[in-house]
């Protein structure tokens, strides 16, 4: 196996390295990446994208004007202590470029506009605050305090709620379609503003929860929903082009 790193006598390798990767949950994140460049890479050029010789040159400037090396020497130096070769990063820089132009062609506008059309419903957004207490019953004796006091729910929230967001008077913010406990979600989108929801059990099973109501805002194409949607855009073309190959992790 190939040595990383040597302290004193001893060696630090490749295998130990991966079992360190595996061992604290980082490797597959790893190789889920390096999968994924993998394939828009392989994706822009069998689509015909073109990457220019001025475009690797700018962006190679580009990478060593960030770190400071401005002289070749300089650069040379980076590169033998990362025990990269000048192709090596050449090659680092085109797929870079590769995999920007192929995904600025997924999630185009005229996409985003089109998908928010047909999918509406999906982002609409509510602002809810909530209350975490350790049993049921003493939930069920919040909620009907509040329904006698629903002035009190912030103060309610700072003197009694579980939760983290305790000093914030139990303010979550606002929330999308898919971000809560589907259960809890159909409930609290088709509640109105000021309605006390719960108690529902909480995600541990472990304590109960209190919602209420703040606010309502019915789907809008702004720039949080666009970019949302781009994103899902793009993970559906990458599980098209993984569905193309046959992936194996050793």
């Amino acid at each position: 196996m190939t040595a990383i790193v040597r302290i004193d006598d001893e060696v630090v390798d490749v295998g130990e390295f991966i079992r360190l990767l595996k061992l604290n949950g980082q490797f597959d994140s790893l190789i889920e990446q390096l999968v994924r460049d993998k394939l828009t890479v392989r994706a822009a050029k069998k689509s015909g994208v073109a990457v220019s010789d001025d475009e690797i040159q700018n962006r190679a400037d580009q990478f060593r004007r960030i770190r400071g090396l401005h002289r070749a020497a300089d650069m040379n130096n980076y590169l033998d202590a990362l025990h990269v070769s000048l192709d090596e990063f050449e090659v680092f820089i085109t797929d870079t470029l590769y995999q920007e132009k192929m995904l600025d062609k997924v999630g185009t506008e005229r996409e985003i506009e089109e998908y928010f059309q047909l999918n509406s419903p999906k982002f609409d957004s509510i602002e809810v605050s909530h209350i975490l207490l350790d049993t049921e019953g003493s939930a069920k004796e919040m909620i009907s305090y509040l329904n006698d006091d629903p002035d009190s729910f912030a103060e309610m929230a700072r003197e009694h709620s579980l939760a983290d967001t305790r000093d914030a008077g139990g303010v979550i913010g606002r929330v999308m379609r898919g971000q809560m406990k589907p259960d809890v979600e159909a409930k609290v989108f088709n509640a109105e503003v000021g309605d006390l929801l719960g108690p529902f059990v909480s995600a541990d099973g472990a304590s109960y929860e209190i919602f209420a109501v703040t606010a309502k805002y019915p789907a809008k194409l702004d720039e949080d929903v666009s970019a949302e949607i781009r994103r899902l855009l793009r993970e559906d073309w990458m599980m098209m082009r993984a569905q193309e190959h046959v992936i194996e992790a050793r």
